[in-house]
């Protein structure tokens, strides 16, 4: 039977672990009786839950986040691992050097208020915590701990000065003064089908003249190249079929015509045949154009902006704006462009009501 005894000031917990080993615990001076009880029922249950682990056995955080690392690796992109990593090396020194077990909910909102004093960017620090509750439902799933402490603190909110990325798109003018100041038929075709399709730039890099449907008029969005490595796409949604219009076509043609052929049949290669380096790709061309049409420097993912906002602006479905981009689902096009829809559509109410009161669709 466990019992609390005190020995030399210190409360004792005298107890049987799970292979019937008998195990004494000394608490820390000061422990009153009541602390001690508690502790002793703390043991008691994970003793009959079956996952009690002596307190010297309990790794510290810093041990714990290294092992979980070692597990996401195998099926994370690059890009996504190194951003991992760099919370774990940089973020965590508050709770390094502690056991996990010694991790609870108020030292997590300390840790989240401290961060906010600091001036934190308050994105920045919803991911850390996005790691940071990861790393702690991993120690639970591996039964260094009961609960996970991120789960029930308190997260950050939103401080008024935060900021996020402004989404700029380029207007019709906007768009032919750029693309006539592009240098070389490779680009200026890249760069309008960006525009054209939508299609990401790792997708554009990774495009093959295999995916282009001459007969349908269409490119099929299979794989993704970034950072130097091959990616299959991230989602279902995103492997897609994306609809052209004639001109782009052609010149996807014309530029087949002029290109040479590559042993990765790539549509944009690299001069040794291989895969476009995609700081090359902006600094050199896509940049420069921008300035020589004295249009305000903007990123190269605005051009899916530009896409998606024109489609809308036109009037085009939202499922089918949505299918196009390769998003999730339509709530998700809708949380990113649902302010560029227009607030007033005199159109629409005046279809709607001829259809009422007069059984006719205009």
């Amino acid at each position: 039977m466990a019992t609390v005894t005190k020995r030399r000031n210190r409360y004792v917990l005298d107890f049987y672990d799970n292979e019937g080993k008998r195990k004494r615990q000394a608490l820390p001076e000061g422990t009153t009786k009541k602390q001690a009880k508690e502790k002793l029922r703390e043991i008691e249950d994970r003793l009959a839950k079956g996952n009690y682990i002596p307190a010297k056995q309990i790794p510290l955080f810093k041990d714990v986040a290294k092992e979980w690392l070692k597990y996401k690796k195998m099926n994370l992109r690059a890009s996504t691992y190194s951003v991992y990593e760099g919370h774990v090396n940089n973020h965590f020194d508050d709770f390094n050097d502690l056991k996990v077990s010694n991790i609870n909910t108020a030292k997590v909102e300390q840790y989240i208020s401290d961060r906010q004093k600091m001036n934190m960017n308050i994105s920045t620090l919803r991911k850390i915590l996005v790691t940071l509750n990861q790393i702690m439902g991993y120690s639970v799933r591996h039964r260094y701990i009961d609960y996970n402490p991120v789960r029930e603190a308190e997260r950050p909110r939103g401080q008024g000065n935060e900021k996020t990325a402004k989404i700029r798109v380029l207007t019709p003018s906007e768009i032919n003064a750029f693309l006539e100041k592009v240098e070389g038929q490779k680009y200026q075709t890249l760069f309008k089908l960006a525009i054209m399709s939508g299609a990401r730039q790792g997708e554009l890099i990774g495009l093959k003249w295999s995916d282009i449907d001459w007969k349908n008029n269409q490119i099929h969005i299979k794989r993704t190249f970034n950072n130097q490595q091959w990616f299959d796409v991230k989602t279902s949604t995103s492997n897609r079929r994306i609809d052209l219009g004639p001109s782009m076509m052609a010149d996807l043609k014309k530029w087949k015509l002029a290109s040479n052929p590559n042993k990765l049949d790539l549509v944009f290669p690299n001069e040794a045949g291989g895969p476009i380096n995609h700081n090359n790709l902006t600094a050199r061309y896509f940049f420069p154009a921008l300035t020589k049409a004295e249009i305000e420097k903007i990123r190269f993912h605005d051009l899916r902006h530009t896409y998606a906002s024109l489609l809308i602006e036109q009037g085009e479905n939202i499922k089918y704006i949505q299918s196009q981009l390769g998003h999730s689902s339509p709530t998700v096009t809708l949380n990113v462009y649902a302010h560029l829809m227009k607030p007033v559509n005199q159109e629409s109410a005046k279809r709607f009501e001829n259809l009422i009161l007069n059984g006719k669709v205009l």
